[in-house]
């Protein structure tokens, strides 16, 4: 039986997350590979980053990706041009660099359906994965989809989840924290080692958690 894994926000970092794939999971056909959302922006790579991506699913591994909210920006940017500023300024402009693209109207079609065909979460037996999180405070939490590109504080309401605790990147978190928070005392933790913030003391991690053994795996930013 294979292995479930999940990462988030890979922010461009195309060799880290590499590096942790292909060396450190050494991932096989038999597993499957959750990747949370924030392909994008930011770091130098974006474009190599969905490649890669691209690559294991060619090479029969199961990979189920869902959307984060800098792919939200992307897409917003192309139906209002008034909100392009708004994902250039959020590490948009290191985007394009990575497609040798003047603007985000010539970005190739491939990768823009990519992105528009992102799911917002997945269920995987007793857990929820999503980028974010969820807005608790409505009767039905799954009707506010910018909450689950956006939250980020939550207390989790079981009921709602029926009983499924939440794998969510979305907030930086040291990699100690995320280690501490293995156990999901709170029904949920944040995967999100905080990649493309190497220079921030704590961060520059990209995790890939194993979510049936609760094994961490870390690979350190070398973008």
């Amino acid at each position: 039986m294979g292995r479930h894994i999940a990462i988030s926000d890979i922010h461009g970092c195309a060799r880290t997350f590499e590096k942790l794939v292909h060396e450190i999971l050494a991932l096989s056909r038999h597993d499957t590979l959750y990747l949370l959302g924030d392909y994008i922006n930011k770091g130098p790579d974006s474009k190599g980053v969905i490649d890669i991506i691209w690559e294991l699913e060619k090479s029969g591994i199961s990979v189920r990706a869902l959307r984060g909210n800098h792919e939200q920006y992307l897409l917003d940017a192309l139906i209002y041009p008034e909100k392009e500023d708004y994902f250039l300024d959020r590490g948009g402009i290191e985007t394009l660099q990575s497609f040798g693209a003047t603007g985000i109207q010539v970005l190739p079609e491939n990768y823009l359906q990519f992105i528009s065909n992102l799911p917002f979460y997945i269920h995987y037996e007793n857990y929820l994965l999503i980028h974010a999180g969820l807005n608790f405070e409505l009767s039905d939490p799954f009707t506010d989809f910018d909450a689950m590109l956006n939250i980020k504080e939550m207390v989790v309401d079981t009921r709602k989840t029926v009983g499924r605790a939440i794998i969510h990147g979305h907030v930086p978190t040291p990699v100690a924290g995320i280690s501490a928070s293995l156990p999901m005392q709170n029904h949920h933790i944040s995967i999100d080692g905080g990649c493309v913030y190497k220079d921030t003391e704590g961060l520059g991690h990209l995790p890939a958690l194993d979510i049936d053994n609760k094994k961490l795996y870390i690979q350190k930013n070398i973008d």
